[in-house]
Parts: C-alpha cells; sequence; structure tokens
C-alpha cells in the first residue's frame, strides 16, 4: 500500500480527502477466502506489509456486507478500530479498491452497490454525502 494511491485515489473513488494516515502491519487481502477453520489460519500472505489502522478490518467488513448478520458481527467486532478517525482512512482505503476494481471484475462489481452504501453511510456519520 502506498500513500500516493492514496492521496490520489481515495477522494477520486470517494469524495474524501484524507488526513494523517496511521500505517500499521497488515496482511493485505483479508477476506473470507484467505480465512480457514475450525483453526483459525490466514492464507495468501503475498500482500502483506504496511497499510492504514484499520484497512484489514475494513476489507473483511466490505466483503461481508453480501451477508448482513455476518458484516454487523464484523462491525461490531472491530468498532474499536474502524469507528475512530484513523480507521476511517483505512476504511476509505478498502472501499476505494474495491471500487476501483469493480469496473474490470465481476466479484467486485457484485459488492459495488454495498460498498457505495456503506460510503454514504460513512459519508453521513462524518460529512455531508456526496455519493447518495
Amino acid at each position: 500500500m502506498r500513500e500516493q494511491y492514496i492521496r490520489r485515489r481515495v477522494p477520486e473513488f470517494t469524495g474524501v480527502t484524507p488526513g494523517a494516515i496511521t500505517w500499521t502491519t497488515a496482511h493485505g487481502d483479508l477476506h473470507w477466502a484467505n480465512l480457514t477453520g475450525p483453526a483459525l489460519t490466514l492464507l495468501d500472505w503475498e500482500g502483506w506489509g504496511t497499510a492504514p489502522l484499520g484497512y484489514d478490518a475494513a476489507n473483511l467488513y466490505l466483503h461481508s456486507l453480501p451477508v448482513p448478520d455476518v458484516a454487523e458481527r464484523i462491525r461490531k467486532e472491530f468498532a474499536h478500530v474502524l469507528d475512530t478517525p484513523a480507521g476511517w482512512i483505512g476504511e476509505l482505503t478498502a472501499c476505494t479498491e474495491i471500487l476501483q476494481a469493480a469496473s474490470r471484475v465481476p466479484f467486485y462489481a457484485d459488492l459495488g452497490d454495498g460498498v457505495r452504501r456503506h460510503l454514504c453511510h460513512l459519508h453521513s456519520a462524518q460529512v455531508n454525502c456526496l455519493l447518495c
């Protein structure tokens, strides 16, 4: 994850210009296809590195939107990260990546409407929604 990408693409896809970014170690591709059980195992580590705080939690949450009960649980479990100003940047970054890929990857296109609705919810909680 590069800061230049966030500074350029997040405003383009979300209408928000990010402030200060809190960087942390991240898996970089956390979603259900990269989790196994019953003993938790994280797969697909080639994208690990640094990302904005909350990016991994946001990515898992956004990939859960098609199953509202699961999404609600993920949101609740990670609220201590996602419901912070630093976590908001991570969430906007995850939204941006999905929306950017939606025009060329059918799986992400399927997530796009839910992500856009979620962005409107985020905007209404933070600023006037430019996307609704």
